[in-house]
């Protein structure tokens, strides 16, 4: 029973709760959580999401000027509610191999190595994860919390505040789900639960398989021996869609796989088609900028790292990068830095955002992110940049091609411009942002090119510079609508295909009372001794 608030657990004053793990990483949590989110925000049900850390080069700022994870603000849009830091509390940006940059509720923290990390902070973390949820279980009816890659990496348990070790101090029910396109479902949702303590196991309340094609009445004898086996149910058998991993931590939807990777694109509008070609430069970041462009009808984009994959681009986009000089080097490496001087010069166009606006220019001075001094730019656009020890965190709007502009702004580098145009101009003449020179253009601003009319108005430039006389932008093209029908298609997945009954008793009432599933002949699973537990280490 709830308190009057659909999703509140009575008496406690909270809202209720639910953790959603995987069984590895990529195996489908975010967008779960998305649909999940949407489906409980359409039912009345004030939700928001949760995920206590977050490793990934994609991220946003909220309003009050916070970095979170853009799965987190994906998720929020999905609940129909403003993004905060309170959502994600704990972001890692990787930096290399071994480093990441810690981002505590919204603001850089410092740079650690995974072995600092998990030995020391990450135990000292708890505390603060455990309030940012407690606040949004005070202002919300119902939290979707998402887990980080498998409940079951029993090397890291003892540290955990994203998966068991926060479920167990929020006794949050959790549903584990699992991507059958992969292979192997069965024996992953089987293996995670027998790898987990007995107190962990007894907050395991059942299972979703994401990506499945086929006749489902075909899996159902396995889903029956998979609850004889283990005592727990099958929440859902969600189909597959292509199309439906928007925003997610390190996915993408313009996909990787192969050799030849692009977007699909909607049939143009006009005669001809635009192709755009992205750089995937080392830890590449924000590399959804390029969604609204893949979006466009008549718009082809894909991710290209040879020179010859660039002859036949309309458009090159360097996108942001987390290590600006070790992208410069890369591109020097494979002849693509030279592949962009001949475009430039022959008046072809180019776009850089964030640290690929920055390696376009004539000079960087970095002893923050790579600590390499001075370093020489590509030369194409007139502009210098030093890297601050203050980071940069911003939602800055503005005009440019006489349309309006939205953007975000996640940096360590300055600019000073010392020529050309700039890109785009603040209000009530507050300083501009960014560098065009001839074809090529720089901005810092993520997410400039979701604003409808300034996105044509660019690709109509685009077309022109490249000869491309039959292409003609889509007039009623709406970025923000996309977005929003695919939010509510995830939002079917769970209405449809999943038990929402069986979900909505889960994170309003927590979890079920059950025995732990232990299998015979087993050795203990790895948990963290009562004893520590009241020693006050975190679970």
């Amino acid at each position: 029973m709830t308190d009057g608030r659909r999703g509140s657990r009575a008496g406690d004053g909270r809202g209720g709760g639910l953790l959603v793990a995987g069984t590895t990483s990529d195996a489908g949590k975010s967008v779960v959580t998305a649909g999940i989110c949407r489906w409980l925000a359409r039912e009345g049900v004030k939700v928001a999401p949760f995920k206590a850390q977050n490793m990934s080069l994609n991220s946003y700022v909220t309003l009050e000027g916070a970095e979170i994870g853009r799965a987190q603000a994906m998720q929020a849009a999905a609940a129909r509610t403003e993004p905060s830091a309170l959502m994600n509390p704990v972001l890692l940006k990787p930096g290399g191999d071994r480093t990441s940059q810690v981002v505590l509720l919204g603001k850089p923290v410092g740079e650690l190595s995974a072995r600092g990390y998990h030995a020391d902070r990450q135990a000292r973390l708890a505390e603060t994860v455990n309030g940012c949820l407690d606040e949004l279980r005070r202002t919300h009816d119902a939290v979707i919390c998402e887990g980080a890659g498998s409940p079951a990496e029993i090397n890291l348990r003892r540290s955990d505040i994203v998966n068991m070790g926060l479920a167990r101090a929020a006794r949050l029910p959790v549903v584990v789900v699992g991507d059958i396109d992969r292979g192997g479902v069965f024996a992953s949702f089987f293996g995670t639960t027998a790898l987990l303590a007995e107190e962990d196991q007894e907050l395991l309340a059942g299972y979703l398989v994401n990506k499945f094609r086929g006749d489902v009445s075909l899996l159902e004898p396995g889903l029956e021996m998979l609850r004889q086996l283990t005592g727990r149910r099958t929440l859902g058998v969600l189909p597959f869609r292509h199309g439906l991993g928007i925003d997610e931590e390190d996915g993408l939807r313009v996909s990787l796989r192969g050799t030849v990777r692009e977007s699909a694109t909607a049939p143009a509008h006009g005669t001809e088609v635009l192709r755009v070609a992205v750089l995937p430069v080392p830890l590449m970041s924000n590399f959804t900028d390029v969604d609204a462009l893949a979006a466009e009808p008549g718009v082809l984009v894909r991710f290209a790292d040879r020179p010859d994959e660039l002859a036949d681009a309309d458009l090159v986009v360097v996108p942001g990068t987390r290590g600006t000089v070790r992208a410069l080097a890369w591109l020097r490496e494979r002849g693509l830095a030279d592949a962009l001087l001949r475009r430039a010069a022959e008046g072809r166009p180019v776009l850089g955002i964030c640290g690929g606006y920055q390696l376009l220019g004539e000079r960087i001075e970095d002893d923050v992110e790579s600590r390499e001094g001075t370093v020489d730019g590509l030369g194409l656009l007139p502009v210098r940049v030093r890297f601050a020890p203050e980071k940069t965190l911003a939602r800055p709007h503005g005009r440019a091609l006489g349309e309006d502009v939205e953007g975000y702004e996640i940096h360590h580098g300055v600019a000073r411009v010392h020529g050309g145009e700039p890109l785009f101009h603040g209000p009530d003449g507050t300083e501009p942002d960014g560098c065009r020179v001839g074809a090529v253009w720089g901005t810092h601003w993520h997410g400039s090119l979701e604003s409808d009319g300034f996105r044509r108005a660019f690709l109509r430039r685009v077309a022109e510079a490249a000869g491309r006389t039959g292409f003609v932008p889509a007039p009623d093209t709406s970025f923000g609508t996309l977005r929003e029908e695919q939010l509510d298609l995830l939002g079917d997945l769970i209405a449809e295909h999943a038990d929402t009954d069986a979900l909505l008793r889960l994170i309003e009432s927590g979890p079920p009372a059950g025995v732990p599933f232990v299998p015979p002949g087993a050795p203990a699973p790895v948990g963290l001794p009562p004893a520590r537990e009241a020693e006050g280490v975190a679970p």
